[in-house]
């Protein structure tokens, strides 16, 4: 007579299905929204935060004629519409190119926080208004997961060329979320990525197109209220906050 197998209980089973589920690594797939608090493209951000930054090497490339953020950031900012005192989020700053022009847009009674996940870019951008005189720009060490701002605390969220280097784009649109004022705004710039029209270095670049990004607000209770024909290579969307 053969010895009895021991039977796996029920509650064995699912345990053993849950260690084996929590021990696989998911990853959005190319093209669709992203999903959860992964990560949507490890290492996007390693060059900026390497410790031996250069700090004036990336000046020279974000602020360069023929860049077409660069040669029509004046009419961006005009587009933008940025309210005399309110108080505008530049997220993903960088070097400040756009930090000191939302500051003059929003007045001295307005406030712009200039707001990164790079110390040296912050520094930078300090001593840049210091130089202009702007006493409205406030700096903000993020992180890649929350633009580490407070509750209802701007108007409006200024991201532009930015958006693809979220890490973690649902858990940093709900900060955002967060941080806007009821019927706040977010105007965002990034590249279009188009296959068979777009270059390789965005293809490669940039994780996702204009309606994969759009999807992405929208589910993090954003509402698109207007696309603007402003750039070729880039497009220029606003949405709105729904909800509280």
């Amino acid at each position: 007579m053969k010895p009895a197998r021991p039977r796996l209980t029920l509650s064995i089973l699912l345990c053993a299905f849950a260690v084996l589920v929590g021990c696989q690594t998911v990853r959005p797939i190319s093209g669709e929204p992203s999903a959860g608090g992964m990560s949507v493209k490890p290492g996007i951000n390693a060059e900026y935060l390497k410790p031996d930054l250069n700090v004036s090497n990336w000046v020279e490339r974000f602020e360069k004629e023929g860049r077409e953020i660069f040669d029509h950031r004046h009419q961006i900012v005009a587009a933008a519409g940025i309210g005399r005192g309110s108080v505008v989020a530049d997220i993903g700053c960088g070097t400040g190119l756009f930090t000191p022009m939302l500051a003059e847009a929003t007045g001295p009674r307005g406030k712009v926080f200039a707001v990164d996940i790079v110390p040296e870019f912050l520094r930078l951008i300090g001593q840049r208004v210091a130089r202009g005189g702007l006493s409205n720009v406030e700096t903000v060490l993020c992180t890649e997961r929350s633009v580490e701002l407070p509750p209802r605390s701007i108007d409006m969220a200024f991201i532009c060329d930015v958006y693809h280097h979220f890490e973690y784009p649902q858990q940093s649109l709900a900060s955002l979320h967060r941080a806007l004022r009821r019927n706040g705004e977010v105007f965002l710039i990034d590249f279009k990525r188009e296959p068979g029209v777009s270059s390789e270095w965005i293809l490669n670049h940039v994780r996702a197109g204009q309606a994969v990004v759009t999807a992405e607000l929208e589910a993090a209770g954003f509402r698109k209220i207007e696309e603007l024909p402003l750039l070729r290579d880039n497009y220029v969307l606003r949405f709105r906050k729904v909800g509280r």
